[in-house]
Protein backbone atom coordinates (compact mmCIF):
# COMPACT_ATOMS: atom_id res chain seq x y z
CA UNK A 1 0.00 0.00 0.00
CA UNK A 2 1.52 3.23 -1.15
CA UNK A 3 2.27 5.65 1.93
CA UNK A 4 -0.33 8.31 0.69
CA UNK A 5 -3.22 5.55 1.20
CA UNK A 6 -2.13 5.25 4.49
CA UNK A 7 -1.68 8.79 5.23
CA UNK A 8 -5.37 9.36 3.58
CA UNK A 9 -8.30 10.28 5.48
CA UNK A 10 -10.73 7.26 5.71
CA UNK A 11 -13.43 7.58 2.90
CA UNK A 12 -11.52 10.25 1.03
CA UNK A 13 -9.25 7.72 -0.94
CA UNK A 14 -8.84 8.65 -5.01
CA UNK A 15 -12.25 8.39 -6.91
CA UNK A 16 -13.01 8.12 -10.63
CA UNK A 17 -15.40 10.95 -11.97
CA UNK A 18 -17.95 9.73 -15.00
CA UNK A 19 -17.68 11.98 -17.61
CA UNK A 20 -21.14 12.33 -19.79
CA UNK A 21 -20.88 14.12 -23.38
CA UNK A 22 -24.54 16.40 -22.19
CA UNK A 23 -24.00 18.49 -25.16
CA UNK A 24 -24.82 15.42 -27.22
CA UNK A 25 -27.98 14.21 -25.17
CA UNK A 26 -29.40 17.70 -25.69
CA UNK A 27 -28.52 17.53 -28.90
CA UNK A 28 -30.59 14.26 -29.63
CA UNK A 29 -33.32 15.30 -27.20
CA UNK A 30 -33.74 17.89 -29.70
CA UNK A 31 -33.97 16.28 -32.47
CA UNK A 32 -36.37 14.23 -30.96
CA UNK A 33 -38.91 16.56 -30.64
CA UNK A 34 -38.27 18.04 -33.88
CA UNK A 35 -38.75 14.34 -35.86
CA UNK A 36 -41.50 13.10 -34.00
CA UNK A 37 -44.59 15.45 -35.25
CA UNK A 38 -43.14 15.22 -38.72
CA UNK A 39 -42.93 11.07 -38.35
CA UNK A 40 -46.50 11.73 -37.05
CA UNK A 41 -47.85 13.82 -39.92
CA UNK A 42 -46.41 11.87 -42.58
CA UNK A 43 -47.55 8.41 -41.17
CA UNK A 44 -51.08 9.46 -39.80
CA UNK A 45 -54.27 10.47 -42.00
CA UNK A 46 -55.91 12.63 -39.55
CA UNK A 47 -52.73 14.18 -37.98
CA UNK A 48 -55.55 15.84 -35.15
CA UNK A 49 -57.61 13.01 -34.86
CA UNK A 50 -59.49 13.05 -31.09
CA UNK A 51 -59.36 16.59 -31.68
CA UNK A 52 -62.40 18.61 -31.80
CA UNK A 53 -62.90 20.22 -35.59
CA UNK A 54 -65.59 21.37 -37.19
CA UNK A 55 -65.83 21.12 -41.32
CA UNK A 56 -68.21 23.78 -43.14
CA UNK A 57 -68.95 23.07 -46.90
CA UNK A 58 -69.59 26.20 -48.88
CA UNK A 59 -71.64 25.72 -51.77
CA UNK A 60 -72.46 28.18 -55.25
CA UNK A 61 -75.92 26.03 -55.13
CA UNK A 62 -78.96 24.94 -53.54
CA UNK A 63 -79.14 21.72 -55.01
CA UNK A 64 -78.45 18.80 -52.20
CA UNK A 65 -79.80 21.14 -49.53
CA UNK A 66 -81.81 19.18 -47.14
CA UNK A 67 -84.85 20.97 -45.25
CA UNK A 68 -82.90 21.96 -41.99
CA UNK A 69 -79.58 23.18 -43.34
CA UNK A 70 -80.65 26.29 -44.59
CA UNK A 71 -83.61 28.71 -44.39
CA UNK A 72 -84.41 32.04 -45.70
CA UNK A 73 -84.43 34.72 -43.00
CA UNK A 74 -85.88 37.46 -44.65
CA UNK A 75 -87.27 38.72 -48.44
CA UNK A 76 -88.24 42.39 -47.96
CA UNK A 77 -90.81 44.29 -50.80
CA UNK A 78 -88.23 46.97 -52.63
CA UNK A 79 -91.20 49.27 -52.37
CA UNK A 80 -91.64 51.67 -49.37
CA UNK A 81 -94.15 51.18 -47.22
CA UNK A 82 -96.13 54.25 -48.39
CA UNK A 83 -95.37 53.68 -52.28
CA UNK A 84 -97.91 52.01 -54.65
CA UNK A 85 -97.86 48.71 -55.55
CA UNK A 86 -95.91 49.00 -59.22
CA UNK A 87 -97.30 48.50 -62.49
CA UNK A 88 -95.94 45.29 -64.15
CA UNK A 89 -96.75 42.07 -62.66
CA UNK A 90 -93.42 41.87 -61.48
CA UNK A 91 -93.27 44.85 -59.88
CA UNK A 92 -96.65 43.77 -57.91
CA UNK A 93 -95.18 40.75 -56.55
CA UNK A 94 -92.12 42.18 -55.12
CA UNK A 95 -94.05 44.65 -53.59
CA UNK A 96 -96.46 41.90 -52.34
CA UNK A 97 -94.09 39.21 -51.52
CA UNK A 98 -94.24 37.88 -47.97
CA UNK A 99 -91.19 38.15 -45.37
CA UNK A 100 -89.41 35.06 -43.79
CA UNK A 101 -88.05 33.41 -40.71
CA UNK A 102 -85.05 30.81 -40.20
CA UNK A 103 -86.40 27.05 -40.27
CA UNK A 104 -84.62 25.36 -37.24
CA UNK A 105 -81.72 23.62 -38.60
CA UNK A 106 -82.58 19.79 -37.07
CA UNK A 107 -81.25 17.46 -40.20
CA UNK A 108 -83.74 15.85 -42.16
CA UNK A 109 -84.62 15.10 -45.72
CA UNK A 110 -87.60 17.79 -46.24
CA UNK A 111 -88.09 19.31 -49.60
CA UNK A 112 -86.06 22.44 -49.62
CA UNK A 113 -89.82 24.49 -50.26
CA UNK A 114 -90.18 24.07 -46.67
CA UNK A 115 -87.59 25.82 -46.05
CA UNK A 116 -89.50 28.76 -46.48
CA UNK A 117 -91.86 29.77 -43.27
CA UNK A 118 -93.81 32.73 -44.09
CA UNK A 119 -94.11 34.82 -41.07
CA UNK A 120 -96.30 38.14 -42.98
CA UNK A 121 -98.39 37.76 -45.66
CA UNK A 122 -98.96 40.94 -48.29
CA UNK A 123 -101.11 43.56 -46.27
CA UNK A 124 -102.14 45.50 -49.75
CA UNK A 125 -104.66 44.51 -52.17
CA UNK A 126 -103.00 43.00 -55.29
CA UNK A 127 -104.16 45.22 -58.61
CA UNK A 128 -103.69 41.98 -60.45
CA UNK A 129 -107.13 40.36 -58.94
CA UNK A 130 -109.08 44.14 -57.64
CA UNK A 131 -111.87 45.72 -59.30
CA UNK A 132 -113.44 48.87 -58.75
CA UNK A 133 -116.93 48.36 -57.36
CA UNK A 134 -120.05 50.55 -56.29
CA UNK A 135 -118.94 50.56 -52.84
CA UNK A 136 -115.20 49.47 -52.70
CA UNK A 137 -112.73 47.24 -54.74
CA UNK A 138 -114.10 44.06 -55.36
CA UNK A 139 -111.77 40.04 -56.06
CA UNK A 140 -111.59 39.22 -59.57
CA UNK A 141 -110.23 36.45 -61.32
CA UNK A 142 -107.46 38.17 -63.29
CA UNK A 143 -107.22 38.76 -67.57
CA UNK A 144 -104.53 35.68 -66.96
CA UNK A 145 -106.80 33.19 -64.46
CA UNK A 146 -104.95 34.46 -61.03
CA UNK A 147 -107.51 33.90 -58.43
CA UNK A 148 -107.53 36.18 -55.27
CA UNK A 149 -107.67 32.57 -53.52
CA UNK A 150 -104.46 31.45 -55.33
CA UNK A 151 -102.22 35.11 -54.62
CA UNK A 152 -103.73 35.65 -50.72
CA UNK A 153 -103.08 31.76 -49.49
CA UNK A 154 -101.21 31.10 -46.70
CA UNK A 155 -98.48 28.75 -47.67
CA UNK A 156 -98.81 25.36 -46.03
CA UNK A 157 -95.87 23.38 -45.04
CA UNK A 158 -95.74 20.16 -47.27
CA UNK A 159 -93.05 18.18 -45.85
CA UNK A 160 -95.34 15.49 -44.60
CA UNK A 161 -97.99 14.26 -46.82
CA UNK A 162 -99.06 11.76 -45.45
CA UNK A 163 -99.40 13.67 -41.74
CA UNK A 164 -103.25 14.29 -40.95
CA UNK A 165 -103.98 17.55 -41.35
CA UNK A 166 -106.57 20.04 -39.36
CA UNK A 167 -107.59 23.26 -40.45
CA UNK A 168 -109.64 25.85 -37.94
CA UNK A 169 -111.24 28.57 -38.88
CA UNK A 170 -111.91 31.72 -36.12
CA UNK A 171 -114.86 33.46 -37.32
CA UNK A 172 -116.43 36.62 -35.36
CA UNK A 173 -113.24 39.10 -35.64
CA UNK A 174 -113.43 42.90 -36.26
CA UNK A 175 -116.76 43.25 -33.54
CA UNK A 176 -114.43 43.48 -30.90
CA UNK A 177 -111.40 44.87 -30.24
CA UNK A 178 -110.08 43.05 -27.44
CA UNK A 179 -111.30 40.02 -28.46
CA UNK A 180 -109.75 40.23 -32.41
CA UNK A 181 -106.65 41.46 -31.01
CA UNK A 182 -106.31 38.36 -28.66
CA UNK A 183 -106.96 35.87 -31.29
CA UNK A 184 -104.53 37.29 -33.76
CA UNK A 185 -101.72 37.22 -31.41
CA UNK A 186 -102.35 34.29 -29.64
CA UNK A 187 -103.74 31.94 -32.58
CA UNK A 188 -101.10 29.93 -34.53
CA UNK A 189 -100.51 31.40 -38.01
CA UNK A 190 -102.01 28.61 -39.69
CA UNK A 191 -105.67 29.30 -38.07
CA UNK A 192 -107.38 31.00 -40.54
CA UNK A 193 -109.05 33.94 -39.19
CA UNK A 194 -113.11 35.23 -40.27
CA UNK A 195 -113.95 38.64 -40.39
CA UNK A 196 -117.70 39.95 -39.50
CA UNK A 197 -118.53 42.35 -42.63
CA UNK A 198 -120.04 44.96 -39.74
CA UNK A 199 -116.63 45.45 -37.82
CA UNK A 200 -114.87 48.44 -37.60
CA UNK A 201 -111.44 48.99 -38.81
CA UNK A 202 -111.76 46.64 -40.77
CA UNK A 203 -108.64 47.54 -43.15
CA UNK A 204 -106.15 47.62 -39.55
CA UNK A 205 -107.36 44.62 -38.14
CA UNK A 206 -106.81 42.86 -42.16
CA UNK A 207 -103.21 44.47 -41.67
CA UNK A 208 -102.58 43.28 -38.28
CA UNK A 209 -103.80 39.61 -39.09
CA UNK A 210 -101.75 39.48 -42.17
CA UNK A 211 -98.58 40.87 -40.40
CA UNK A 212 -98.95 38.27 -38.24
CA UNK A 213 -99.21 35.01 -40.95
CA UNK A 214 -103.19 34.70 -41.07
CA UNK A 215 -105.13 33.60 -43.97
CA UNK A 216 -108.41 35.30 -43.67
CA UNK A 217 -112.08 34.20 -44.90
CA UNK A 218 -115.01 36.84 -45.29
CA UNK A 219 -118.58 35.97 -42.65
CA UNK A 220 -121.21 36.34 -45.19
CA UNK A 221 -124.67 36.82 -43.56
CA UNK A 222 -127.21 34.60 -44.90
CA UNK A 223 -130.88 34.13 -44.46
CA UNK A 224 -131.91 31.43 -41.79
CA UNK A 225 -135.22 29.82 -41.28
CA UNK A 226 -136.35 31.79 -38.45
CA UNK A 227 -135.87 35.38 -40.39
CA UNK A 228 -136.18 38.24 -39.12
CA UNK A 229 -136.91 37.33 -35.20
CA UNK A 230 -132.97 35.81 -36.33
CA UNK A 231 -131.47 38.46 -37.94
CA UNK A 232 -127.92 38.27 -39.06
CA UNK A 233 -127.49 41.92 -39.69
CA UNK A 234 -128.16 44.39 -42.74
CA UNK A 235 -127.14 43.50 -46.02
CA UNK A 236 -128.53 39.64 -45.25
CA UNK A 237 -128.54 37.59 -48.54
CA UNK A 238 -132.45 36.52 -48.81
CA UNK A 239 -134.04 33.72 -50.85
CA UNK A 240 -136.65 36.23 -52.35
CA UNK A 241 -134.25 39.11 -53.23
CA UNK A 242 -133.99 39.43 -57.20
CA UNK A 243 -131.23 39.31 -58.91
CA UNK A 244 -130.17 42.66 -58.90
CA UNK A 245 -130.65 43.27 -55.10
CA UNK A 246 -128.80 40.20 -54.58
CA UNK A 247 -125.94 41.49 -56.49
CA UNK A 248 -126.45 44.85 -55.05
CA UNK A 249 -125.80 43.53 -50.96
CA UNK A 250 -123.00 41.22 -52.18
CA UNK A 251 -120.95 44.00 -53.99
CA UNK A 252 -121.22 46.28 -50.65
CA UNK A 253 -120.60 42.99 -48.40
CA UNK A 254 -117.11 41.39 -50.62
CA UNK A 255 -116.02 45.22 -50.71
CA UNK A 256 -115.85 45.55 -47.22
CA UNK A 257 -112.24 43.56 -46.78
CA UNK A 258 -109.49 42.71 -48.81
CA UNK A 259 -106.77 40.26 -48.89
CA UNK A 260 -109.13 37.36 -48.45
CA UNK A 261 -108.79 33.74 -49.89
CA UNK A 262 -112.84 33.25 -49.99
CA UNK A 263 -115.96 33.45 -47.75
CA UNK A 264 -118.19 31.14 -44.58
CA UNK A 265 -121.87 31.47 -44.27
CA UNK A 266 -122.51 33.39 -40.94
CA UNK A 267 -126.13 31.70 -40.02
CA UNK A 268 -128.43 30.99 -43.64
CA UNK A 269 -130.10 27.33 -43.09
CA UNK A 270 -132.47 28.46 -45.00
CA UNK A 271 -130.58 29.94 -47.64
CA UNK A 272 -128.13 27.65 -48.46
CA UNK A 273 -130.88 24.96 -48.68
CA UNK A 274 -131.99 26.73 -51.73
CA UNK A 275 -130.75 25.37 -54.44
CA UNK A 276 -131.28 28.67 -56.46
CA UNK A 277 -130.04 31.03 -54.71
CA UNK A 278 -126.80 29.01 -53.45
CA UNK A 279 -126.59 28.38 -57.49
CA UNK A 280 -126.37 32.25 -57.76
CA UNK A 281 -124.29 32.85 -54.88
CA UNK A 282 -121.23 29.66 -55.90
CA UNK A 283 -121.48 31.20 -59.46
CA UNK A 284 -120.35 34.46 -58.61
CA UNK A 285 -118.09 33.63 -55.77
CA UNK A 286 -116.78 30.86 -58.36
CA UNK A 287 -116.16 34.34 -61.20
CA UNK A 288 -114.41 36.08 -58.60
CA UNK A 289 -111.45 33.39 -57.60
CA UNK A 290 -112.78 32.91 -54.00
CA UNK A 291 -114.05 29.90 -52.20
CA UNK A 292 -116.90 28.73 -49.91
CA UNK A 293 -116.76 27.49 -46.76
CA UNK A 294 -119.58 25.71 -45.17
CA UNK A 295 -119.67 26.36 -41.50
CA UNK A 296 -121.74 22.65 -40.95
CA UNK A 297 -124.05 23.87 -39.30
CA UNK A 298 -127.00 23.10 -41.36
CA UNK A 299 -127.80 19.66 -42.47
CA UNK A 300 -130.31 20.47 -45.06
CA UNK A 301 -127.34 22.48 -46.57
CA UNK A 302 -126.75 22.20 -50.72
CA UNK A 303 -123.62 23.79 -51.28
CA UNK A 304 -121.21 20.83 -51.34
CA UNK A 305 -123.23 19.14 -54.24
CA UNK A 306 -123.88 22.54 -56.14
CA UNK A 307 -120.12 23.78 -55.45
CA UNK A 308 -118.99 20.44 -57.04
CA UNK A 309 -121.43 21.00 -59.89
CA UNK A 310 -120.28 24.47 -60.67
CA UNK A 311 -116.60 23.71 -59.84
CA UNK A 312 -116.24 26.34 -57.58
CA UNK A 313 -113.55 25.99 -54.37
CA UNK A 314 -115.26 24.46 -51.72
CA UNK A 315 -114.60 23.09 -48.03
CA UNK A 316 -117.06 22.10 -45.45
CA UNK A 317 -116.24 22.10 -41.71
CA UNK A 318 -116.92 18.82 -40.05
CA UNK A 319 -117.09 20.26 -36.16
CA UNK A 320 -118.62 23.46 -34.60
CA UNK A 321 -115.53 23.70 -31.95
CA UNK A 322 -117.59 25.70 -29.48
CA UNK A 323 -121.23 25.21 -30.20
CA UNK A 324 -120.91 24.76 -26.13
CA UNK A 325 -118.55 27.42 -25.20
CA UNK A 326 -117.25 25.62 -22.07
CA UNK A 327 -113.96 24.45 -21.61
CA UNK A 328 -114.92 20.66 -20.98
CA UNK A 329 -116.95 20.81 -24.49
CA UNK A 330 -114.01 22.31 -26.46
CA UNK A 331 -111.62 19.77 -25.57
CA UNK A 332 -114.11 17.20 -26.28
CA UNK A 333 -114.54 18.29 -29.84
CA UNK A 334 -110.98 18.86 -30.65
CA UNK A 335 -110.25 15.29 -30.03
CA UNK A 336 -113.43 14.26 -31.89
CA UNK A 337 -111.55 16.35 -34.57
CA UNK A 338 -108.40 14.88 -34.58
CA UNK A 339 -109.95 11.17 -34.90
CA UNK A 340 -111.51 12.78 -38.05
CA UNK A 341 -108.22 13.62 -39.35
CA UNK A 342 -106.59 10.43 -38.82
CA UNK A 343 -109.63 8.69 -40.24
CA UNK A 344 -109.96 10.51 -43.57
CA UNK A 345 -106.35 12.88 -43.37
CA UNK A 346 -108.12 16.41 -43.22
CA UNK A 347 -110.26 17.83 -40.89
CA UNK A 348 -112.14 21.30 -40.73
CA UNK A 349 -113.26 22.56 -37.86
CA UNK A 350 -114.79 26.45 -36.91
CA UNK A 351 -115.06 28.39 -33.93
CA UNK A 352 -115.43 31.76 -32.45
CA UNK A 353 -113.31 33.59 -31.45
CA UNK A 354 -114.47 33.69 -27.60
CA UNK A 355 -112.30 34.24 -24.92
CA UNK A 356 -112.56 30.94 -23.71
CA UNK A 357 -112.01 29.12 -26.88
CA UNK A 358 -109.14 31.27 -27.97
CA UNK A 359 -107.45 30.27 -24.75
CA UNK A 360 -108.00 26.37 -25.44
CA UNK A 361 -106.93 26.73 -28.78
CA UNK A 362 -104.01 28.26 -28.31
CA UNK A 363 -103.32 25.38 -25.59
CA UNK A 364 -104.69 22.47 -27.77
CA UNK A 365 -102.08 23.24 -30.87
CA UNK A 366 -98.80 23.46 -28.89
CA UNK A 367 -97.88 20.57 -29.23
CA UNK A 368 -100.10 19.23 -31.86
CA UNK A 369 -96.92 18.51 -34.49
CA UNK A 370 -95.99 16.38 -31.28
CA UNK A 371 -99.04 13.90 -31.73
CA UNK A 372 -98.37 13.22 -35.05
CA UNK A 373 -100.73 15.91 -36.64
CA UNK A 374 -100.15 18.79 -38.91
CA UNK A 375 -102.19 22.76 -38.77
CA UNK A 376 -102.78 23.92 -42.28
CA UNK A 377 -105.17 27.11 -43.39
CA UNK A 378 -108.60 26.26 -44.48
CA UNK A 379 -107.10 26.57 -48.21
CA UNK A 380 -104.84 24.11 -48.07
CA UNK A 381 -108.00 21.73 -47.39
CA UNK A 382 -109.20 21.98 -50.73
CA UNK A 383 -108.05 21.10 -54.15
CA UNK A 384 -106.82 23.99 -55.94
CA UNK A 385 -105.20 22.26 -58.55
CA UNK A 386 -107.67 23.13 -61.17
CA UNK A 387 -107.31 27.02 -61.43
CA UNK A 388 -108.70 28.73 -64.29
CA UNK A 389 -106.50 29.63 -67.27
Amino acid sequence: MAANDLSAPLGLGKRKFLRLPLGLIGAGFLALLVTTPLVWISLVDDPLGGEPTAVVRLERSLEGVTARDIGVVEIRPSVGADDPVGDSDGDRAAALGPRFEMAPSEGGEAEAESLIRPLSLSIRPDARVIEPGPYGPLPIVSDRGLRPLDVYARPADSSYVSVPKIAIVVGGLGLSQTGTQNAIERLPADMTLAFAPYGASLDRWMQRARQSGHELLLQLPLEPFDFPDNDPGPHTLLVNLDHNQIEDRLAWLLSRLTNYVGVVNYMGARFTSSEDAMSGLLAELNRRGLMFLDDGSSSRSRAGALAEASQTPFAKADVVIDEVPRQEQILSRLLQLEGIARAQGVAVGVASALPVTVDQLADWSRDLEQRGLQLIPVSASIDRAAAPR
